[in-house]
């Protein structure tokens, strides 16, 4: 039997990854084509995705391809694999005549560091996937795919278009609460570095509100309340874009689009209870 192998992070899976799949199972001589996510790339610190959502986003990606099938190992090994494992493992586990090992263009310039590279090299023939205008070597077989989509550049800005349809939603879903949870834990953190005090979070995303999340915080007074506003400047800088800052001695407010902040002298905030209007309006939805 002949089969194709071709792992990945998939955090998350995009169009290049399907289309992959497709060239594959289209120019290759294989029976089946096993697409291996990782538990964590060998090469890599974190995953964004934890690997069981991962996991049953390829396999749902791979339903209309009969000949493609997802490969549990390395997820089940909880750890980082190296390719040359996985290949043993199924050379152990089926009869196989050849094993074309389908890698992006972009892995070339580090592929001798490879664990057992010159052993991998000997039970695999290399298929490379062609991305951007990395040069292919002419020895290697190649697929053809015009695709210009990372997944490193599709986690830093969703895009449906670059999304399988029959996961999209799934996965602007997840990585959109990611990113929201990441971006108000960094808020947090700076008021909370710089002293501000009972700092409270209220979640509007299911109400009729105008951004997703207003964060309150309470000042120790007029010139810490102006000197917060500058750390929060100078904190997000580099993630956020400022549609309105208000800053003012007693009360400042710094507007990101979908979070609203609010940072109010005691006097303030006992006075026009904004936690009350913010409650209610929850409520009424």
């Amino acid at each position: 039997m002949n089969i194709a192998v071709f792992g990945g992070s998939f955090d998350p899976p995009h169009i290049g990854h399907e289309e992959i799949v497709k060239e594959g199972l289209k120019k290759l001589d294989i029976e089946l084509l096993f697409v291996v996510p990782t538990f964590l790339n060998p090469f890599k610190e974190i995953f964004f995705a934890p690997a069981q959502i991962r996991y049953r986003w390829i396999e749902k990606l791979l339903s209309t391809y009969p000949k493609a099938k997802i490969l549990k190992y390395e997820i089940e090994q909880n750890r980082p694999v190296p390719t040359i494992e996985t290949i043993k493992h199924l050379k152990e586990s089926h009869k196989l005549d050849k094993i074309y090992l389908i890698i992006g263009a972009d892995n070339l310039p580090t592929l001798h560091k490879w664990k057992d590279y010159d052993e991998l090299k000997k039970l695999v023939n290399f298929v490379v996937a062609t991305r951007d205008d990395e040069k292919i070597p002419k020895n290697l077989q190649k697929l053809d795919i015009h695709v210009n989509i990372s997944s490193t550049k599709l986690r830093e800005k969703i895009k449906r278009e670059y999304l399988p349809k029959s996961i999209a939603d799934e996965v602007i879903k997840y990585y959109n609460r990611e990113t929201m949870n990441e971006r108000i834990e960094n808020i947090v953190k700076i008021l909370d570095d710089k002293k501000a005090e009972n700092i409270q979070l209220f979640d509007m995303k299911n109400t009729d509100y105008f951004v997703n999340e207003v964060i309150i915080a309470t000042t120790l007074g007029q010139k810490h309340g102006l000197a917060l506003v500058d750390y929060l400047k100078k904190g997000l800088k580099a993630d956020e874009s400022y549609l309105e800052i208000e800053p003012s001695d007693d009360w400042s407010v710094v507007d990101l689009g979908d979070i609203l902040i609010h940072v109010m002298s005691a006097e303030y905030r006992a006075k026009y209870n904004i936690e009350d209007f913010l409650s209610k309006r929850d409520e009424e939805n």
